[in-house]
């Protein structure tokens, strides 16, 4: 008896997993950049989709993560060395849209763009398991390098050995 309750719970759980995004998964090096549409904190449009024709580095972060912050500072100096050679950085803040204000007061010590995960339109990134994530997306809208989770860190050298080739 107790297992037929637990069926109609089973086939739910199986059927929202597999209407989930082949995206879903964590972004992976030589997959097309997941489809996401959000407003950054100035209010200017990013579609990840639409972003083809430019070198694009996405952090994903979030307010109460230390490693994320500690990483915060030399991505900001990466990305006003390199934005000259056409290279554009945005972190994505996985915090909740009530700590907007929180993200915003740690976003003005940067130069680069953030925007609120949870205020996106359109958000094929699925919710990351592992905070900080960095993802390097070529000119074509392809992710070519993955930092973090399991992986390693983004350094500057590690950014600088991705992104040359794509320059």
């Amino acid at each position: 008896m107790r297992l037929q309750r637990l069926i109609p719970i089973v086939a739910v759980a199986i059927l929202a997993l597999a209407d989930r995004p082949a995206w879903a998964a964590a972004p992976k090096v030589g997959a097309p950049a997941p489809s996401l549409i959000v407003r950054d904190l100035a209010g200017q449009e990013l579609d990840l989709t639409k972003a083809a024709g430019r070198l694009l580095i996405v952090n994903i972060w979030a307010t109460w993560c230390p490693p994320c912050r500690a990483e915060m500072p030399m991505l900001n100096a990466f990305y006003l060395d390199r934005k000259g050679q056409g290279v554009a950085l945005v972190g994505v803040s996985a915090d909740r849209s009530r700590d907007k204000d929180e993200v915003r007061r740690v976003m003005a010590q940067f130069s680069y763009p953030a925007a609120l995960l949870s205020e996106a339109k359109v958000d094929r990134l699925d919710d990351p398991r592992v905070l900080p994530m960095t993802y390097v997306v070529d000119k074509a809208g392809v992710v070519r390098a993955v930092f973090g989770g399991a992986g390693k860190p983004p350094t500057r050298e590690l950014l600088d050995d991705a992104i040359k080739p794509l320059l």
